[in-house]
């Protein structure tokens, strides 16, 4: 029983990963080719409307400079190609997905019966929206993502340390809110609710607090490129979840069968 729950949901991480990939091949690969060509024209002085620019030139001919860029190049000396890196974004989006995919049917097993809706089918899909609220959501809030040539890479370690972080008490809050609820369990249902809302949001509230700031974004920098290249992660991350929930609501679904029609008299 596990082991073909296990497989339902790689399958279900499987094609959610794949169409989070074409949704950002689609609505997120225009605004990184647009940070790569603000970020190429800084490294040469350039303003961005000259040779460097990526309209109508090869993805594959430019380049940041060598190495005093720190060997970060989008050109012919690239270690990975434009075109290799679109291929290694479905790629990584489909591993991404068959693991989560797992560890979501997992945690299905292991909660269904113990916690949240009856139903097989709606407890994926709360557990989806759950997860992208925690794991995606809360530490987007506080440190969403940025394009190309935004970020000191001196600061990497430290913006990574603290996503971590970020994203362990998005999910410690949901484990908080969902044990104050079932504690409340006997109580009005609205003030289960409201328990469970509290705990949620106090250590999100407290980390918005007292995690530190990271403003890098450079002065000048086009405002709707940012907004846009946000969007565009954040959708991206919505499919994911979105498609785990429904595929996998999908794939565990009652099977009922229509009883056998009487006998003619």
């Amino acid at each position: 029983m596990i082991t073909r729950l296990l497989v339902r949901g790689m399958l279900a991480g499987l094609l959610a990963g794949l169409l989070a990939a074409g949704f950002a091949y689609v609505v997120g690969e225009p605004q990184i080719e647009r940070a790569i060509a603000l970020e190429e024209a800084a490294a040469t002085g350039s303003d961005g409307a000259g040779e460097h620019s990526h309209a109508g030139t090869p993805a594959g001919d430019h380049s940041h400079g060598g190495a005093s860029e720190g060997d970060h190049s989008h050109g012919e000396g690239a270690l990975v190609s434009r075109g290799g890196q679109r291929f290694g974004l479905f790629l990584a989006l489909a591993l991404y997905g068959v693991a989560l995919g797992g560890l979501f049917a997992l945690v299905h097993a292991a909660v269904r019966g113990r916690a949240g809706p009856r139903s097989a089918p709606v407890l994926a899909v709360v557990l989806a929206v759950t997860a992208f609220a925690a794991v995606v959501l809360v530490p987007f809030l506080k440190y969403p993502a940025n394009p190309p040539a935004v970020g000191d890479p001196g600061t990497i370690n430290q913006r990574t340390v603290l996503y971590l972080v970020a994203v362990v008490i998005g999910i410690l809050a949901a484990a908080a809110g969902a044990a104050a609820h079932r504690v409340a369990a006997g109580s009005d249902p609205a003030l289960r609710w409201l328990a469970a809302g509290a705990a949620t949001l106090l250590p999100v509230a407290a980390a918005w607090a007292f995690l530190p700031e990271i403003a890098e974004v450079p002065a000048g920098f086009p405002a709707d490129l940012l907004w846009d290249f946000r969007v565009a992660s954040l959708g991206t991350q919505a499919v994911f979840w979105l498609g785990v929930g429904a595929l996998f609501a999908l794939a565990v679904r009652e099977r009922t069968t229509a009883p056998p029609a009487p006998a003619p008299a």
